[in-house]
């Protein structure tokens, strides 16, 4: 999976040319001025302090698991989310290797009231602009994709036009990195995620969030990412503090989103 994050990260590249040869920068930052300003994503992640928020996802397919849901309806998806008591949505917006798509985003926003996370392989510019004319409210930087004077840009300009950030690491080498990212960034909100998935042996292990917690200063703005699958892992979380999750692939293999998330968020004790 190394090598395939390599490769998106190339195509993506390439696909970023592609889009600036048919758009021109000035015009996208002329369409976020057009835009309403963003929701704030930061705030319904983070309150009330101590009690889960789950930001639920939106995701047809995924490299490592192919196609994971064949019926898929974005609209849909996030009606049930958000009856189901999410409390923002994260949106895949990779065409080429999730068959997501970044209209999806102005849509499901149509639909419901809640904030939507552009979830893409972001390391241009560009994409941030993209992304706020698009009426997304907060963007993903994946530290593993991105040298820290790309990351320190990407963070700012999207604190500048509104956007919450959410910095996601994979191992403890860049949790280390991120973390002066962190205490310095003065700019907009910024979430820091962990995600559980080793890209190595992608594998998923919920230990990855608990073994990293001595590193991070703030577990209010923590969010973990991928494995979730139980109650108890919910319940596993918040005994050590940690009450923002992020679901995906658990959720949309379910045939009830509403009914999974609803039962993803029944209080259960650890076991």
């Amino acid at each position: 999976m190394v090598d395939v994050l390599a490769q998106i990260v190339e195509h993506k590249r390439a696909e970023v040319a592609r889009a600036k040869a048919v758009k021109a920068l000035e015009t996208l930052r002329e369409a976020c001025e057009q835009v309403a300003p963003p929701r704030d994503f930061f705030t319904v992640v983070t309150q009330p302090c101590g009690s889960l928020r789950v930001i639920a996802e939106v995701k047809k397919a995924s490299p490592s698991a192919g196609l994971i849901r064949p019926d898929f309806d974005p609209l849909a998806i996030a009606r049930a989310y958000h009856a189901a008591g999410a409390a923002a949505i994260s949106c895949l917006t990779d065409e080429h290797f999730f068959q997501g798509s970044l209209a999806y985003i102005d849509l499901i926003k149509r639909a419901v009231p809640l904030p939507v996370l552009r979830k893409d392989f972001i390391i241009d510019a560009y994409q941030v602009y993209e992304a706020r004319a698009a009426g997304a409210d907060a963007v993903l930087l994946i530290a593993e994709c991105l040298v820290d004077a790309t990351l320190t840009e990407l963070m700012e300009l999207a604190g500048s036009l509104g956007l919450t950030t959410l910095l996601e690491v994979h191992d403890r080498e860049n949790l280390l990195r991120v973390r002066p990212h962190l205490a310095g960034h003065t700019s907009g909100q910024v979430l820091l995620g962990i995600n559980n998935r080793d890209l190595k042996a992608m594998r998923t292990d919920l230990n990855h969030t608990l073994d990293l917690l001595e590193l991070v200063a703030d577990r209010d703005t923590l969010v973990s990412e991928s494995g979730i699958k139980t109650p108890q892992d919910i319940a596993r979380l918040a005994q050590a503090g940690v009450h923002r999750v992020l679901v995906g692939e658990h959720l949309m293999r379910q045939p009830d989103v509403a009914q999974a998330l609803r039962h993803l968020m029944t209080p259960t004790p650890v076991a």
